[in-house]
């Protein structure tokens, strides 16, 4: 990778700024971001809201997904074109997303390269600091290619 996607994410998204997100890791298709226990973020019980929980493992996916796919940026718009969440437990304190492309890189281009729009997904687990899985996401994104 040729930049920080990272910091790529950061400057894109304001909104992951606004809830404080963070990168621990960002290799070729996985990421790892954290977000910090603060009580504007919470919801009636205390715990990270579930919107907040949401955008945190959307944009680990994201950065997931850019860690792979960012070279392509010149010749394709990546989207967000479903994603499903389950919570499981409550989450206490900072969490931390894992997130994981599913795909083959190498299938994903070759379809772009044969002028489709691929779509392909990146699973997530968010857990508390402790290790505790609280949320599992999977996020489908596409690559739409520019015109």
């Amino acid at each position: 990778m040729t930049f920080d996607v990272g910091a790529f994410m950061l400057q894109s998204v304001p909104f992951a700024r606004t809830l404080d997100i963070s990168f621990d890791k960002v290799e070729p298709g996985f990421a790892v971001a954290r977000m910090p226990d603060r009580a504007d973020l919470h919801n009636h019980v205390g715990g990270p809201h579930a919107g907040a929980l949401f955008s945190l493992a959307e944009s680990a996916s994201g950065a997931a997904m850019l860690s792979a796919f960012g070279d392509q940026l010149a010749r394709a718009t990546p989207l967000a074109a479903n994603a499903a969440i389950r919570y499981v437990k409550l989450a206490m304190g900072e969490v931390v997303a894992e997130a994981r492309l599913r795909a083959s890189r190498e299938e994903v281009v070759a379809r772009l390269d044969a002028g489709e729009r691929p779509e392909f997904e990146v699973a997530v687990e968010i857990r508390t600091t402790d290790g505790t899985l609280v949320s599992e996401m999977t996020v489908a994104w596409t690559l739409r290619p520019n015109r």
